[in-house]
């Protein structure tokens, strides 16, 4: 058996990383300590290497999760669906070199406005897997029975991008800076107000999705290199506080 700190070294991941295959149910520790610490052994050692060897190639979470758990995944859809994200992805990939040549330059960097366009190429990518993962809890029920405009859904993304930008203009601040406390505060604000009812709880999931996850990485840090990580701690901070 090995403890949580072992197995992450020998793996190559973070502790937090473990911890968050733990809560999703990716991967599961085999055993408790007597001191309530998290224990793996051979077999989720290699379910671990398993999950990391698609988390190489791409491979969102869930989807990991779904070939794991069952073994009639159609795999070649999944593959399909697969490459039309990393598309996306490597848009988003030029869209960041394009940032970094710019900032070099000593240019002004042109403001993300997300259009209606990007929306449904969003929903187009993500819709069924966000249903698959969320769609019997009570957010996923709230967020859908807002049935929003298109209007409004351009009006909230908008909104989105100008905190993302905020964030982004405070890469380099302590996490725990009251300004980015500040700033953590209204995006889960904006969240509830267009969403669904954001919790510390559910805030903080998220937070460790935007590290995580790397199409959230890539999205928030189209803003500004280090958004994501910012966010993420800044989020940590914001939902460890009384």
């Amino acid at each position: 058996m090995m403890s949580v700190g072992e197995a992450a070294k020998v793996c190559g991941v973070s502790v937090r990383t473990l911890r968050h295959y733990d809560a999703i149910g990716l991967v599961k520790p085999s055993a408790l300590s007597e001191a309530g610490y998290r224990l793996y052994d051979a077999a989720a050692l290699a379910r671990l290497q398993t999950v990391l060897f698609y988390r190489e190639l791409g491979f969102p979470l869930a989807d990991i999760g779904r070939m794991l758990s069952n073994p009639g995944f159609d795999l070649n859809a999944s593959l399909r669906d697969h490459r039309r994200v990393l598309l996306m992805q490597r848009r988003r990939l030029d869209e960041l070199i394009d940032l970094v040549d710019t900032t070099m330059k000593g240019e002004t960097m042109k403001p993300i406005k997300t259009t209606q366009v990007d929306i449904d190429k969003a929903k187009e990518l993500y819709a069924a897997e966000a249903k698959e993962r969320w769609g019997h809890t009570p957010e996923w029920q709230a967020a859908n029975s807002k049935n929003l405009s298109p209007q409004a859904e351009l009006t909230a993304a908008q909104e989105a991008d100008a905190i993302f930008a905020a964030f982004a203009g405070k890469v380099g601040t302590s996490p725990d800076d009251p300004a980015v406390q500040a700033l953590v505060k209204q995006w889960q604000d904006h969240i509830s107000a267009h969403h669904y009812p954001c919790s510390k709880q559910i805030l903080a999931s998220l937070g460790e999705m935007y590290v995580a996850d790397d199409r959230f990485t890539a999205t928030l840090d189209r803003f500004g290199l280090g958004t994501a990580q910012l966010m993420s701690d800044a989020i940590r901070v914001y939902c460890q506080s009384k």
